[in-house]
């Protein structure tokens, strides 16, 4: 490839043996901005999550299960070597490096997109080159740094105020003698000052920084971002406001007078350098993501309201793809508008929350699979459809998954939807004490597939923002253990992702996701027991239903589903519709 040989001469150039291009901006986000996209600009790799890494001879890009088969599609004829994360005998990264990297020879990287965590590994094994960004000279037409207005979050619509906010801050901050936080990480910035934006497609945010001292707040952001109404509402939060390029060089020469608290997961390692010169530091989570993932109850009842909404249209839209797949002419990209173009329409919709995943039989099998107007397959009257999708609403960030059955499709496909419908019910029906973090629970979606020797590449479920991150932490629900992995508890008013899949590469792909709210239920002499509460109400497909693979314990938990979302659709249906409704969620 072009990119990567132009590449290698200006690494040699700057005296770099291997350079390391993650998927990241200056903030560790999860989804980037197109000014950010170097990964995927010098390998063609377009998958949301993967690092590249080119030396002399060779190039090598890393990704998860969700992107095997995308990876290796898109990476065929570049000479770029696909490693499998996680898989038996793959490097990791680090392995690779230790590997071949040879005395003297340097390990380079843009400081600012490489997260603090894993450079500070890197630095005691090699000699780090860090302060340049050596793809932007490879890259001529590389796009601006995004930069659009912010608007604000009122306080009724949120439940808690900019004041209220930094001082449940303060409060975490005395706990841990830190006299100083430094907030990178986007979503966090933007839930604590109550604040949104557009700079990355589909995520609200605005590109940031913050120092929070004990008795003073001062925000980065870029000028073009900021509007008379927002000054003036930083004005009267006593928020000071300074410009976005000059956060590095107030971090390195503001006053200092104690303890600085970071997290290294989620700051650059060109700021954990700074902060690493200024003195004493905290290195924790920050205190912004607990606070921000347990959902205030005036944002529980928009979200409520809005899942549902969100249930209608996308169920009405399962319904037209059930009665037109065969008869009129769609392919994936054409479906995904329409659906796109029906969640739109719904009052305070103003944004999708990530691109919508539109997939037909074996594209379905790559679990984040895109279809484009210039490569998307036709859809007919058999086999499986399966879409994931939501969107920003001005009171909730919605995500959905369903696949249904267009026609005929075989006794295996049938037994794998069946297995996956009953994981999602019952992890979605658990009952645990209060103290579970989500790889407790992991293994009741698990269960039913692992029993036919079946799994997925993939977390089961995520948390997720308020106006905000499709992806929220620190909640989350999986299976592996990993030293040094942090694990939340799951709260009251936290709300997460039920998303159990089956992927067979060339065949289909079948996932059926929920999105459920944590609730207390009954406190007894044995502790205070938890559960999930729906906030999804789309039927799941009978037609691809087979009981026999089912236990009567399952049957009754599809049934129960299905009589609480015809309860809560049915006013929002009519005549042949209502009637859809009434035999999709007819007892089984």
């Amino acid at each position: 490839m072009e990119q990567i040989a132009e590449l290698r001469k200006r690494l040699k150039e700057e005296g770099i043996d291997y350079y390391i291009v993650p998927t990241a901006d200056f903030h560790n986000s999860e989804y980037v901005g197109d000014y950010f996209k170097v990964r995927g600009f010098l390998s063609g790799f377009t998958g949301s999550a993967g690092t590249l890494v080119v030396s002399e001879k060779e190039a090598g890009l890393w990704t998860d299960g969700r992107y095997f088969v995308q990876a290796a599609s898109q990476l065929e004829g570049t000479g770029i070597t696909l490693y499998k994360m996680a898989e038996e005998n793959v490097p990791t990264i680090e392995e690779y490096l230790e590997k071949n990297v040879k005395d003297g020879q340097v390990v380079g990287f843009d400081g600012r997109v490489m997260d603090a965590a894993f450079g500070k590994k890197l630095e005691k094994r090699f000699t780090l080159s860090y302060d340049k960004d050596v793809a932007d000279a490879v890259w001529r037409d590389r796009p601006p740094l995004p930069a659009t207005k912010v608007w604000i979050v009122p306080e009724k619509d949120c439940g808690m105020g900019v004041l209220e906010k930094l001082a449940r801050v303060r409060e975490k901050m005395a706990e841990q003698d830190a006299h100083h936080l430094v907030l990178s990480k986007l979503d966090d910035i933007m839930w604590l000052y109550n604040i949104r934006a557009n700079d990355v497609d589909c995520n609200p945010v605005a590109l940031s920084y913050t120092f929070v001292s004990r008795d003073s707040a001062v925000l980065f952001l870029q000028e073009e971002a900021l509007t008379e109404e927002a000054k003036q509402y930083f004005n009267e939060n006593n928020v000071v406001i300074k410009s976005y390029s000059e956060f590095t060089y107030f971090l390195k020469h503001c006053e200092i007078t104690g303890k600085i608290w970071y997290a290294k997961e989620d700051i650059n390692y060109l700021l954990y350098k700074c902060i690493e010169k200024r003195g004493a530091s905290v290195d924790l989570e920050n205190p912004t993501t607990l606070l921000k993932a347990v959902k205030t109850p005036v944002e529980l009842e928009h979200i409520r309201s809005y899942y549902l909404l969100d249930s209608v249209v996308l169920t009405k839209f399962l319904f037209w793809m059930k009665e037109n797949a065969g008869t009129t002419p769609v392919n994936e990209f054409q479906a995904a508008k329409k659906l796109d173009a029906m969640r739109a329409e719904i009052d305070g919709f103003l944004e999708l929350s990530f691109g919508t995943i539109s997939a037909y039989e074996a594209n379905a099998a790559m679990a984040h699979y895109s279809a484009d107007k210039e490569h998307s397959a036709s859809i007919r009257a058999e086999g499986f459809y399966l879409v994931d999708s939501g969107g920003q609403y001005r009171g909730a960030t919605t995500d959905v998954t369903r696949t249904i059955a267009l026609g005929a499709v075989t006794d295996e496909k049938k037994m794998h939807f069946t297995k996956v419908a009953c994981a999602m019910l019952r992890l979605a029906d658990a009952k645990f004490l209060y103290g579970c973090t989500g790889r407790n629970l992991d293994v009741i979606a698990r269960q039913p597939l692992w029993d036919c020797g079946l799994d997925y590449k993939h977390g089961t479920g995520h948390g997720i923002g308020y106006i905000l991150n499709v992806h929220e932490g620190p909640q989350d629900i999986r299976w592996q253990y990993k030293p040094k992995q942090k694990e939340t508890v799951l709260e009251e008013g936290m709300i997460v992702s039920d998303e159990p899949g089956i992927y067979v590469a060339n065949s289909h792909g079948i996932r059926t996701e929920n999105i459920v709210e944590v609730v207390k239920e009954q406190k007894n002499e044995y502790g205070q027991f938890m559960g999930f509460r729906h906030l999804t109400y789309v039927p799941i497909d009978l037609d691809a239903i087979d009981t026999n693979y089912m236990e009567e314990s399952d049957i009754r938990k599809l049934n129960a589903y299905h009589e609480a979302v015809y309860a809560k659709l049915s006013p929002y249906f009519a005549g042949e519709e209502l009637e859809r409704l009434r035999q999709a969620t007819r007892a089984i």
